[in-house]
């Protein structure tokens, strides 16, 4: 059983307060302000969705094309450059999202320690893996321009293990979308115990979550039906992490500071 010990008298907003870092100000000790905290998380998954929007929704598919190596090793002639800057892209998004996760444990670890831990060990192993998976990307690039020598293959070798390449690519980025979603469910579950977050965000993070893990086993299970689903059981997730985007870019976190008081309608 997972369980956050808390004082009686003290609501999850004022223990969140409590447990953020704090600065000297005027010779007092002030917390900094879990809303200041939220945007910079916001601007991390911009930036997240940005690079990875790059990477994967732009470069690759300009690059891979399943089961056929002749055009695959052309689009990576055609795109090497841009190709590069898909690494690239991938290697600083699984950074940035690496220091979301921890962000956003420092956040909101407040709520339940034990889950913001799953949190960032499920994001840490997702971004290891897409990580790797840009290696082969870039291995497959330089095949296909003649970095490597594979003369001993026959002609017809090279294109080959391009394609072999960046299909690992591929099978590796849906693998990699286990912990997409996964990473979500712990997320949500801690958004909507903070109480900081609306319900239906919290909520529609966890479904998202789920969403991911229906398309990865549709894929590898039910290839041709996973194809035919793969547009609308993503749209979920999408809507989710957009949301949660723009919520903690404009609002940053609903909280009501410890030292806040309530005054009676008709008192100044």
């Amino acid at each position: 059983m997972i369980a956050t010990k808390t004082r009686l008298s003290e609501s999850p907003a004022s223990v969140g307060a409590d447990t953020a870092s704090r600065t000297p100000v005027g010779g007092r000790i002030a917390p900094a302000s879990p809303k200041r905290i939220a945007r910079i998380a916001g601007v991390l998954y911009l930036l997240v969705g940005i690079f990875g929007g790059f990477a994967q929704g732009f470069v690759y598919p300009k690059i891979y094309v399943a089961g056929d190596a002749a055009t695959t090793v052309a689009n990576l002639l055609a795109n090497s450059g841009l190709a590069r800057l898909g690494v690239v892209a991938d290697f600083f998004d699984n950074i940035t999202w690496v220091f979301l996760a921890l962000i956003l444990y420092g956040l909101l670890k407040h709520v339940n320690k034990s889950a913001a831990r799953a949190m960032v060990v499920l994001v840490a192993i997702g971004a290891g893996i897409t990580m790797l998976n840009a290696v082969f990307e870039f291995e497959a690039l330089r095949v296909a321009t003649g970095a490597v020598n594979l003369s001993g293959l026959g002609a017809a070798g090279p294109n080959a293990l391009a394609l072999l390449l960046v299909d690992a690519q591929h099978y590796g980025l849906l693998i990699a979308s286990i912990f997409f979603g996964l990473w979500l469910v712990p997320l949500g579950y801690l958004a909507y115990k903070s109480g900081w977050f609306p319900k239906a965000l919290s909520v529609g993070l966890v479904v998202g979550g789920a969403c991911y893990l229906v398309d990865m086993l549709a894929a590898f299970l039910v290839p041709d039906f996973g194809k035919a689903i793969h547009g609308y059981v993503t749209i979920p997730s999408a809507i989710a992490e957009v949301w949660m985007v723009l919520y903690l870019l404009v609002i940053g976190v609903r909280i009501q500071m410890p030292d806040e008081r309530l005054v009676p309608k008709g008192r100044s």
